[in-house]
């Protein structure tokens, strides 16, 4: 299934709900996106909101992969950093692709499409994410061309006994 990348869409109500569904369908397949399962869509609508506030004040933009119903399958929030000596790299939060898309190329193509985006933004250099460990997410940014550059130990709990590194990666852009 071929889908359609999207730099800043306009936020419809049929878009918003589709981010939603997509984020509790990507939390309940066990995808390490700021939830664990299992969770609803309202239980993620108040971070979902925090995102399309910072959209609005020009913080952050949303790259979407839609399917040829339209129907978001792919996401990624890059966001501004505010810090005054680090503006020239942008934070890429919330990558999502749709369970039923993965392992088969949608994840490199949303990668591609936000290293495209950020390098469409004057005076980007860098994009900089992190992912947890354990999850196989730190090979997979290595495969699209990140590198990890940092690593803290157990800095995520996910279960009682269940804790997982914080992997940093970089992807420069020049």
């Amino acid at each position: 299934m071929p889908l359609t990348f999207t730099l800043d869409p306009p936020v419809s109500p049929e878009l918003r709900e589709g981010i939603l569904s997509l984020w509790a369908d990507v939390s309940n397949a066990g995808g390490a996106v700021g939830f664990l399962p299992p969770v609803t869509p309202e239980e993620i609508r108040p971070e979902l909101v925090r995102q399309l506030v910072a959209m609005v004040e020009g913080r952050s933009r949303l790259v979407v992969g839609t399917d040829e119903r339209g129907r978001p399958m792919a996401t990624a929030f890059l966001t501004l950093n505010t810090h005054r000596l680090m503006r020239h790299w942008l934070w890429v939060y919330t990558v999502m692709v749709h369970p039923s898309l993965q392992g088969r190329g949608a994840g490199r193509e949303l990668m591609a499409a936000v290293a495209d985006a950020a390098r469409g933004t004057e005076g980007i250099r860098g994009l900089r994410l992190t992912c947890r460990g354990g999850t196989g997410a730190d090979r997979f940014y290595a495969a699209c061309g990140y590198k990890e550059v940092g690593r803290v130990p157990d800095a995520i709990k996910v279960a009682e006994d269940d804790y997982r590194d914080d992997v940093t990666m970089w992807l420069p852009l020049d």
